[in-house]
């Protein structure tokens, strides 16, 4: 969380508090007059909280004032580089950047990075989710002392004070009112990331379960599991017990064609032996608006998904939208016949489509007549926020000529660090407008596929590999091995991968566990 203290008046013993930290060359003052007449010449110090990183020997202290305002402090020539966000553009930047030719703040709600590709695995305890998770404190020691990080929300911008607005985070990530404060900052980028999209149907934000963070993850593994405790009661009607054991998936991206996989792989290979009697009456349906599922994969690939799931007993509505979901059913039409059906569930996932978070909406109110997409922030090939200046976004907030993809935000980071260096090589890092300097001194951003991977349960996943200017397509048992090693080799540390590899060894020895606090 942001150091800061709450509003209201700051005492302490009827003596005038001051909190000091450091920021790279920024700095902003405060004291408040508390019971005594006049401000202490000498105020009392002590030690900051533990959620902000401070050095040894802070060279530019912070001091808080009552307004709250930052003041810029630029004594050691630096520019600030304020990251917002730890998902996968924000963090490849941090990895891959300078840092030593910019004083970097990273914030976010978010005490770390998240490997969302191995996300549904947590929800039926495959992968367990500190495994996943990757403190970015970790990250930030592995690179620079001086680095900042504040947990905390970017709730508003100022740009033309260059001023960021923060509060601090709750503990369910929501922003704490009343500790609101300012920073400043030379360069933004805006890596907020994005959040579930309900299309404004009634009763989902109400009763359904997401798929984008780990509370999302545990949240499904407590559902699924109240879910079989309950139907394994003699009490009540059978009726009821086939509801309980609906699951219902919808969205047939990758996300939801994982999470269906893995939730078949708990009920054949754990619940068979832990609740026989329970896991043969367990159904999964997985809907989707297209025609097909994996709309962005090769259609062999398709063909083959929708034939294993057919195979292991996962019902697929496919050419069908949900139109609003109540406590107990969910009420969807085909869109061939017009014709709708009450299907009741036990446990509803939604996993389709995404939206920015709220800050790129914010942050697009300031500039209407330029930002005009209600998706996100419009970006150019350069990855600056049309209408603003020195102002970079990237990933699932934006609105582009590309996917929302991991690896697209990835590869968004790893060409603009290498932007910020070559600007801090060359000098300019005193410019009026960096936006404009990068876009002159640097060739436009442009993505290149490294192909698309995807579990389907049963052991088997599907690969779509870039080879030359074709693609290769596979899948299968081996392309499951494939699929494993990969995200062994792409996670984010060593402690990572042995964790996540232990994990599946585990499981494989002692089976999985949906145990949760």
């Amino acid at each position: 969380m942001f150091p800061l203290s709450k509003s209201g008046p700051i005492a302490q013993r009827g003596l005038q508090t001051v909190i000091r930290t450091s920021i790279g060359s920024r700095s902003f003052h405060a004291a408040k007059k508390a019971h005594l007449p006049s401000l202490l010449a000498r105020p009392r110090t002590y030690a900051t909280s533990t959620h902000a990183t401070s050095t040894a020997a802070a060279a530019d202290p912070i001091v808080l004032t009552e307004s709250r305002k930052a003041t810029p402090n630029v004594h050691n020539g630096k520019k600030t580089l304020v990251l917002l966000g730890t998902g996968w553009g924000s963090t490849t930047i941090l990895k891959t950047l300078d840092t030593s030719k910019y004083n970097v703040v990273v914030i976010s709600p978010r005490n770390y990075f998240l490997f969302t590709p191995l996300l549904p695995s947590c929800t039926v305890g495959t992968t367990e989710s500190r495994s996943i998770m990757e403190p970015i404190r970790h990250i930030i020691g592995r690179r620079s002392k001086d680095i900042r990080f504040y947990e905390a929300q970017c709730t508003d911008i100022d740009m033309s004070k260059k001023e960021l607005v923060l509060e601090q985070s709750t503990a369910d990530g929501a922003p704490d009112q009343g500790t609101s404060t300012r920073i400043n900052y030379d360069y933004l980028v805006v890596g907020v990331g994005g959040t579930y999209n309900t299309f404004g149907t009634p009763g989902v934000e109400k009763h359904a379960c997401f798929l984008k963070e780990m509370g999302d993850a545990s949240k499904i593994r407590r559902r699924l599991k109240d879910a079989i405790e309950k139907a394994s009661f003699a009490n009540i009607s059978d009726a009821e017990r086939d509801r309980l054991l609906h699951m219902v998936v919808v969205g047939g991206g990758p996300t939801g064609v994982e999470f269906a996989g893995e939730l078949h792989d708990l009920i054949a290979e754990d619940l068979r032996r832990w609740v026989p009697e329970l896991a043969s009456k367990i159904r999964i349906t997985l809907v989707e608006a297209l025609p097909n599922v994996l709309p962005s994969f090769d259609k062999k690939l398709v063909f083959y998904t929708e034939r294993m799931f057919k195979k292991i007993g996962i019902n697929l509505l496919t050419g069908t939208t949900v139109q609003k979901v109540d406590e107990k059913t969910l009420t969807v039409r085909n869109a061939a016949t017009g014709s709708e059906t009450e299907i009741p569930y036990g446990t509803i996932v939604w996993a389709a489509g995404i939206r920015a978070r709220q800050f790129a909406h914010t942050l697009r109110a300031k500039v209407p007549d330029v930002q005009t997409s209600g998706r996100g922030l419009i970006i150019d090939d350069y990855l600056r926020v049309q209408g603003t200046e020195d102002i970079w976004a990237l990933g699932d907030c934006t609105v582009s000529k590309n996917a929302p993809l991991a690896q697209v935000a990835s590869q968004q980071g790893k060409w603009l660090s290498k932007a910020f260096n070559h600007m801090a090589l060359d000098g300019n890092t005193d410019a009026v407008n960096g936006s404009s300097l990068i876009a002159t001194k640097t060739k436009p951003f442009v993505y290149s596929s490294n192909g698309s991977l995807a579990y389907i349960g049963g052991e088997k996943a599907i690969a779509e590999l870039p080879f030359f200017n074709k693609s290769i397509v596979a899948g299968g048992p081996l392309t499951s091995v494939f699929w494993k090693a990969y995200c062994l080799w792409e996670l984010s540390s060593v402690r990572s991968s042995l964790s996540v590899a232990t994990d599946w060894v585990k499981r494989a020895m002692f089976g999985r566990t949906i145990s949760v606090d």
